[in-house]
């Protein structure tokens, strides 16, 4: 079996597994898992449920969803059509399936235009949403992407390739096939074929002034390019030049810059001196050598780490002032990162490089602390049989793209199973997962409404203030509580698609503000869900599945009935208004027991106990460490640290009582402070 076969019925298996899990069908459980891929590799800043399909003006229309109003996306609409098959073997399909597809999502967006194609729609439908969108945005509008993703082989390639103008409106068609996302998803690269062709593409090669020297591990350069050939190379690549980082950056803080504006409209021969210029990295480049230097003629994988604000305001302006772009200029620091060093390198670039508005260590990349703890603990903890099961799993949290996948497929088939028996599928999730649930649960529906992307970049920015010196907050118990969370977001999601009185559509935005009612609700009560209940038994209590659903038909009838004058639905329900009006409802909740529920109190002292358990399980393990380090041991640690004079008194004084067991035993405390004094010494150079 080849390795795209063997993708390829993973994929299946994936979609299968979710749509089972989820209580969904399969193309809808295939479109929201290929949306969160796009909105990783920036193809879409965000994506929206919206499928239609049927007939206009002889035409067949067929559409999947789109990437959020594009108001909020510098005036990008871009539109996604799906192609997925169950099938055994993989289907290879040529460019002309490929045109029948992009007619039907091109022949939607004509439709949409239409006065009497709106008025055959229902109202309530996520097709008429969308189609009054774009019709209500369309004099706005200022480019247009047709995506196609298909779990089929494609025999050519197409990728951000230009189709005719409409309405003067550029046009252009990416497709990802099986072999694409197979690509983006084991190894990461979204854009193996992003190529900057310079020379031929945009204008010509840039002038390179080479940095680094010959022993440096990374190429770099210096250069300075004009701010047209920058607005022309985004213009046609868009948010995907820009690392992932950064582009959750750039969601989280929303406009674009209107002083770097300023400075191109009134003052563009100062752009140079008042601009910090851009951070670029890239896979590898073409350079050609000319009587003046160096010249950039091709760069593969081409990234700007740093420098987002100013590539999208210079674009921003390339309609309106175009003239003035001639006199722009933008310094460039380009990086040469290797792919292998690319998840090592690329974020650091990005983190301590500096712009306009910074990005720093709390704008939250893969490594953070946080990550890596929950990870640790993701890998450690067993989660109990509950009533149903018949022996200890545990629930695999996914730092960073493609673990899962990585930690599975590097197992022999044997040791696969023992993998799949300990981390079943069902109990795998991410960071965008991780931030929906705490949002969630912070009662923030409207901002976890935003996207996958979008709203994690909300939870990024304040998790470091919460993250503190050392993350105390997050220990075992709250890993357990964020399971038991994780639990309750897959039942909801089960229930609401399970519902008679579920209409279809928006059953993210239902999950997400039917939950948040019912914490809302209890929170005016001074009580919570007993989450440590559900952690125990793995599962929710009846008593908590009628309460939910109770909240989730309400929360269906106010996302789905907005206000007069609000038409589409899935952006009503970004709104924090919408949120309001769900909050102050009155919900008739069924009768329930005492133990679907507890008190505030109740839950925060059984947080407090385990922290008590905790504090004193590491004392009674760090004595025990000293035991067994020995009195030899302690007495060369206070030599070489008596020679070197590199401890205060009181740490020489608790160490010669170390060394001097078992006629003097170091107390718990003194214990802790013997190991904290080894740990320095350790760092300076003991070595026994």
């Amino acid at each position: 079996m080849s390795d795209l076969e063997e993708f390829h019925n993973q994929l299946i298996a994936d979609i299968q597994g979710d749509a089972d899990a989820f209580g969904t069908i399969t193309s809808d459980a295939f479109f929201e898992k290929v949306a969160d891929l796009l909105a990783e590799a920036g193809e879409i800043e965000e994506s929206n449920r919206a499928y239609f399909e049927g007939k206009y003006s002889h035409h067949q229309l067929q559409i999947d969803g789109y990437g959020g109003d594009p108001a909020d996306n510098f005036g990008v609409l871009t539109l996604i059509l799906c192609d997925f098959s169950l099938s055994d073997d993989i289907r290879v399909i040529n460019k002309g399936h490929i045109e029948r597809l992009q007619n039907r999502l091109y022949h939607f967006l004509l439709a949409c235009l239409k006065v009497d194609f709106l008025e055959r729609l229902e109202e309530t439908s996520a097709g008429f949403g969308l189609a009054d969108l774009i019709s209500t945005r369309w004099k706005t509008i200022e480019k247009v992407k047709l995506i196609i993703v298909t779990n089929a082989n494609y025999s050519a390639r197409s990728d951000a390739e230009s189709l005719d103008l409409y309405d003067n409106k550029p046009i252009t068609l990416s497709v990802w096939d099986l072999k694409r996302l197979r690509q983006f998803v084991e190894q990461g690269q979204a854009r193996a074929d992003l190529v900057i062709d310079f020379d031929n593409d945009f204008g010509g090669g840039i002038p390179l002034l080479k940095a680094s020297g010959g022993e440096a591990s990374l190429e770099s350069y210096l250069a300075v390019i004009p701010g047209n050939q920058l607005a022309a190379i985004y213009e046609k690549w868009g948010p995907r030049l820009l690392e992932a980082n950064v582009r959750s950056f750039l969601q989280a803080r929303g406009k674009v810059n209107q002083g770097i504006r300023n400075t191109i409209r009134d003052e563009p021969h100062m752009f140079f001196p008042y601009n910090n210029g851009l951070s670029v990295t890239a896979d590898s480049i073409e350079i050609k050598k000319f009587d003046t230097g160096l010249r950039l003629v091709s760069a593969s994988n081409f990234q700007i780490v740093n420098g987002g604000q100013t590539t999208a305001s210079i674009h921003a302006v390339m309609k309106s002032s175009a003239e003035q772009l001639e006199q722009v200029h933008v310094q460039l620091k380009l990086t040469v990162v290797p792919n292998t060093k690319s998840e090592e390198v690329v974020p650091r670039i990005s983190e301590y490089a500096n712009s306009q508005n910074k990005v720093n260590a709390a704008d939250f990349f893969a490594n953070h602390p946080f990550h890596i703890k929950v990870e640790e603990y993701s890998r450690k903890i067993l989660a109990p049989a509950g009533e149903d099961g018949y022996r200890e799993t545990k629930w695999f949290y996914e730092r960073a793209r493609g673990q899962f996948a990585d930690e599975r497929g590097r197992r022999s088939i044997a040791e696969r199973k023992k993998f799949d028996a300990v981390f079943p599928r069902a109990q795998f999730f991410t960071k965008t997962d991780l931030a929906k649930y705490e949002n969630t649960f912070e009662c923030l529906p409207y901002k976890v409404s935003l996207g996958a992307q979008k709203n994690f970049s909300e939870f990024a920015k304040n998790i470091g203030k919460r993250w503190g010196k050392e993350g105390s907050n997050f220990d075992d118990l709250w890993f357990k509580r964020l399971v038991a969370k994780n639990i309750l977001f897959r039942a909801m999601e089960k229930m609401v698609s399970d519902s008679d009185w579920y209409e279809g559509g928006y059953r993210a935005n239902i999950v997400a503000y039917g939950i948040a009612k019912v914490i809302f609700d209890l929170k005016q009560k001074n009580n919570v869900i007993d989450l440590d209940l559900i952690w125990k038994n793995q599962k929710l209590s009846l008593e908590i599945n009628l309460i939910l659903i109770a909240a989730g038909e309400v929360a269906q009838r106010v996302i789905t009935t907005p206000p007069l004058g609000i038409r589409n639905i899935s952006e009503w329900a970004k709104k924090e208004a919408c949120w309001k009006i769900l909050s102050e409802k009155d919900i008739r909740y069924p009768e329930t027991k005492a133990r679907a529920i507890t008190t505030v109190d109740i839950f925060n002292n059984h947080a407090k106990d385990f922290k008590k358990e905790v504090i004193l399980d590491d004392g009674v393990k760090t004595e025990i460490k000293v035991y067994e380090l020995g009195n030899l041991f302690w007495k060369s640690a206070q030599l070489w640290a008596n020679e070197r004079g590199v401890l205060s008194p009181k740490e020489m004084s608790i160490l010669a009582i170390c060394a001097s067991m078992p006629n003097r035993m170091p107390s718990e405390k003194q214990c802790t402070v013997a190991m904290l004094a080894l740990k320095k010494i350790r760092e300076l150079g003991f070595n026994l």
